[in-house]
């Protein structure tokens, strides 16, 4: 099916829920309540498929403000998200097009509620912790699962980094941003990002870091026109360790030239 949600089961009580495979969210369930990360684009009733593997009260958090991370909050009574993310995710909510698709299947965008890095949210016997990581979008954060050790990263860090679009931080600025929280490779093993299919190494964290630095320092001769919805930017591939990354061969960051 064309926007069939596909869910694994990636370790015990977390759930890895790829919608057609264009965007991904996650459900993590602790002893007393359950966190859905990410709500993707709403082609499906997440609702719906959430309570078939739980029946435990739920709290939603968006990574950041796109609408192929929020648009599936339509389903939910409120969802969490750092506001300096918020008039970005207007951008879309309040897009006449959005409305009257919500008006049609009798959906409408519930509230955003504030998150901020440094909290905790405490699911019983799993805890995530919030840290921000501006730079894809001005509110970006990543959830650290303690006690799996696991990073969720949205589009924050992955394999196809977007730095291209407006309001993304200068490559220069970003750089400083990712030093500054390369701590969290000592606290988690695994990253799960928002365009995944399965769990990625940490040193995803590092290697990407490498191939903004080396943006920065001009490393750029090799290349690439990239061509995308908003125009043709640029993209730099970074290397990770093959066998780290076996079911991941390309590794691109996008980038206006005109923004280190």
């Amino acid at each position: 099916m064309e926007n069939e949600l596909f869910i694994n089961e990636v370790r015990q009580g977390i759930y890895l829920m790829d919608e057609a495979h264009e965007a991904t969210g996650y459900l993590v369930i602790g002893k007393d309540r359950a966190c859905v990360i990410d709500t993707m684009n709403g082609y499906n009733n997440l609702y719906q498929a959430v309570r078939k593997l739980t029946d435990k009260p739920l709290i939603v958090v968006n990574t950041h403000g796109h609408p192929d991370h929020i648009f599936g909050n339509v389903y939910f009574d409120e969802a969490y998200m750092n506001p300096s993310d918020l008039p970005l995710s207007h951008m879309f909510t309040e897009d006449p097009e959005f409305l009257k698709q919500c008006n049609e299947n009798g959906l409408k965008m519930p509230p955003f509620r504030d998150i901020h890095p440094g909290e905790v949210i405490d699911l019983g016997g799993r805890t995530l912790e919030v840290f921000s990581l501006p730079g894809h979008t001005p509110g970006g954060i990543l959830l650290l699962l303690r006690e799996d050790r696991i990073l969720f990263t949205g589009d924050s860090i992955n394999h196809h980094l977007w730095m291209q679009l407006d309001g993304c931080l200068p490559m220069k600025a970003f750089l400083k941003e990712l030093d500054r929280i390369l701590f969290l490779e000592d606290r988690a093993d695994i990253i799960l990002h928002g365009h995944a299919r399965d769990v990625d190494d940490i040193s995803l964290l590092r290697c990407m870091r490498n191939g903004v630095k080396e943006i920065c320092e001009g490393k750029t001769e090799e290349d690439l026109p990239y061509e995308w919805f908003g125009g043709i930017a640029r993209q730099h591939s970074f290397h990770c360790d093959p066998d780290k990354f076996y079911q991941q061969k390309d590794h691109v960051i996008c980038y206006q030239p005109g923004n280190i």
